[in-house]
Parts: C-alpha cells; sequence; structure tokens
C-alpha cells in the first residue's frame, strides 16, 4: 500500500503544479476548481493509503524481495448469479435519461435504483442463506 501511496502523492503534486499553471494562464475558474478538486481527491487517497499502509501489514508489493505468487491468495466472494447489477444499471439509464428528456422520469427510476440496491445489500439474508 505503500507504493500506491506515494503514486497517488505524485500524481497530487502533479495536478497542484497543473492547477497553478492553468488557473494562471487561462483565468479559467470552472477548470482550474476542478483541477484543485482533484489535487484534493489525489491527496486524501495518498493519505489514506499512506495511513493504512501504516496499521496493516506488510503486503508482498512493499516488499522487495517478493514474488508475483506472494501475493496471491483468496480475492474474496463473488455473487455468481445476481440480477441486481442489472436492475441498478436500468434504473441508472433511466435516471440519466431524466436528465436528458425531463426531471420528471427520475421519479420512476429512484424506486428502481432503491430496490436494486436493496435487493444487492440483502440478496444472501433471504431463503436459505438467512442467518439466524
Amino acid at each position: 500500500m505503500k507504493v500506491q501511496g506515494w503514486m497517488f502523492g505524485g500524481f497530487a503534486a502533479f495536478i497542484l503544479a497543473t492547477a497553478i499553471v492553468y488557473g494562471w494562464w487561462s483565468k479559467e475558474p470552472t477548470g482550474t476548481t476542478a483541477l484543485f478538486l482533484a489535487f484534493a481527491l489525489c491527496t486524501m487517497i495518498a493519505f489514506y493509503l499512506g495511513f493504512t499502509a501504516n496499521r496493516a501489514d506488510t503486503g508482498a508489493m512493499d516488499n522487495e524481495d517478493a514474488d508475483i505468487a506472494d501475493d496471491a491468495g483468496e480475492l474474496g466472494f463473488f455473487s455468481p448469479h445476481s440480477w441486481q447489477p442489472l436492475m441498478l444499471g436500468a434504473g441508472g439509464a433511466l435516471a440519466f435519461m431524466g436528465v436528458i428528456f425531463g426531471w420528471w422520469l427520475l421519479f420512476f427510476s429512484l424506486p428502481v435504483i432503491l430496490l436494486g440496491i436493496f435487493g444487492w445489500v440483502f440478496e444472501y439474508y433471504r431463503g436459505e442463506n438467512r442467518t439466524q
């Protein structure tokens, strides 16, 4: 994680320099603000990764003598048959069409999005997989 923290720190420094030069040269407030906000976001990510790297165990990426196989292992659980991403995608598409065609479409997309999020979060808490 330390390597990623340093990478985001370097990227934040580059964006800061770019924001200063862009703001001085163009005198355009929207792009300058966007660049300064991107600098702030990169700084937050760099701080988080550096802070977490000090508290977590050293990973294989922080060890110079490590092999690629040292970082192998279980990546996590991924749902093999979930329909909820399709519902979220349809709700998101409907919401973005609401931005294009009319804000009234958001009233129809919000229940679809909320139902998709609710279904995805509680997907394994019903039926035979329910914990008691």
